[in-house]
């Protein structure tokens, strides 16, 4: 049987892989497993549910609230608020767990289901497969006064936004700073933090008609973004994405600040700060090279992980680091966040604008990004990218030929049969021509037969 859950939660076509009926076993099965399996005292369990602004979440919200009260489960219903709100409610409320509604940057028609456990953390494989298991036993149905209630939690974004201000150690006060919500999660919160601490604001892509979530605007799209920057002659832009986890930027001049960036920014402020627990950051393979060497002269190391925002998560906590994240604009601020938060990272950043007096163009100086080409080879055997002679070798005389200056990752797709072959180097042509001839010597040694394609 295919696994339900994916990389981040339950995700797919809202009515097609997300219907009422998928939604309502999930949260009766999470009733179980993240709510009554931990409640030792004999008290109802209590979880927050939260969604994103697009059309589907309110039939899948009424059919996750149904079904945890059904099963038991008191419903602190939190409405529209970014996923790293919800996280932080679950915390803040004390609560047993919490469930977030949203497919993220995806498009309009999809949606997801995402579980947090107690504190607001996300959830480990063994938890997730728990509930799957879970989903295929009699349902837990209690009756009488045993059955949950349903609250509206009338402060939900208060609590956040208040939270999300005491994180700032200055105020922003002759900033001006363009949002782009990303007709999403953070449109009524986003714009009202960024004014409550201060700064001048323009907000774009904040008006959320259940459909256009995500669409030409955001962090997948900052095309509007970089325009509006320019016209308003602001100082920055930060958009977000529809759950608003992701935080990416644009200088005065347009030019787009990614994560990469940001974190270099910030990993050197609280270095500097002495808030940089063992003056490193954690971050993914797929990070630019031109952050290790730039936080390597500035005395910084990074941990590096697999893909995901979880797998950074999951180092973070081994190791108790303050910082992480990845290229993509999910950074995480460990002390304020349990997850990526883009309305904290975009908070922080403006911040350190403010405090430093230099433009945000000037602070991600301070990091070269290396040229980087990426070449998907399909078609091939994903599972002997590693093993095999011929394209082991290769990598090894393509980064000999990049020296310390660049660097080759080859990555086996999770969901298809092909290899990423992703090269860094010096300069573009550099960068091309060793990333055409590995992927070359992929497709050559590692090509499948016609039949084993499909």
């Amino acid at each position: 049987m295919t696994r339900l859950f994916g990389t981040d939660g339950v995700r797919g076509l809202a009515n097609g892989l997300i219907t009422a009926e998928v939604a309502l076993g999930l949260s009766q099965a999470a009733a179980v497993v993240l709510g009554h399996r931990r409640v030792q005292d004999g008290r109802r369990p209590v979880a927050v549910v939260a969604r994103d602004p697009r059309i589907s979440g309110h039939f899948i919200s009424a059919a996750v609230e149904a079904g945890l009260a059904s099963s038991g489960v008191d419903v602190f219903d939190a409405g529209v608020l970014p996923t790293p709100a919800a996280a932080f409610l679950v915390a803040d409320l004390d609560a047993d767990f919490g469930v977030m509604i949203s497919a993220s940057h995806n498009a309009a028609p999809d949606n997801g289901i995402k579980f947090l456990a107690r504190g607001g953390q996300k959830l480990d494989d063994a938890a997730e497969d728990d509930i799957e298991r879970e989903m295929a036993l009699p349902r837990l149905r209690p009756t009488g006064a045993d059955v949950g209630r349903i609250h509206r939690f009338a402060d939900a974004e208060d609590r956040y936004i208040i939270h999300l201000l005491q994180t700032l150690p200055n105020r922003l006060e002759g900033l001006k700073v363009v949002l782009d919500c990303a007709h999403g999660a953070a449109s009524g919160c986003s714009p009202q933090v960024f004014a409550d601490a201060g700064a001048e604001v323009v907000v774009i892509g904040a008006e959320p008609d259940g459909l256009n979530i995500n669409e030409g605007c955001g962090s997948t799209h900052l095309e509007m973004l970089q325009a509006a920057v320019l016209k308003h002659g602001a100082d920055l832009g930060v958009a977000h994405d529809g759950d608003a986890d992701r935080c990416l930027a644009v200088d005065h001049e347009g030019t787009i600040v990614d994560g990469d960036q940001i974190m270099a920014i910030m990993a050197v402020a609280m270095k500097s700060a002495g808030q940089l627990k063992d003056d490193t950051l954690v971050a993914t393979v797929m990070s630019n090279l031109g952050l290790k060497l730039a936080l390597r002269e500035a005395g910084v190391s990074i941990r590096e992980t697999g893909v995901g925002d979880r797998y950074v998560l999951e180092a973070m906590r081994e190791g108790a680091y303050s910082l992480g994240g990845e290229q993509s604009g999910h950074v995480i601020f460990s002390e304020y966040a349990t997850t990526g938060d883009g309305v904290l990272t975009g908070l922080q950043l403006a911040a350190q604008v403010k405090r430093t007096g230099r433009s945000l163009k000037e602070l991600a100086g301070i990091m070269n990004k290396l040229p980087q080409v990426l070449i998907n080879v399909k078609g091939v055997d994903k599972a002997a990218a590693g093993t095999n002679e011929a394209v082991r070798q290769a990598v090894v005389d393509a980064q000999a030929i990049l020296g310390e200056t660049g660097r080759v990752l080859l990555r086996p797709s999770g969901t298809e049969p092909l290899v990423r072959v992703m090269v860094e180097a010096a300069d573009m042509e550099t960068a091309a021509s060793v990333a055409e001839k590995l992927a070359e010597t992929v497709e050559n040694h590692l090509a499948l037969e016609p039949s084993a394609k499909v």
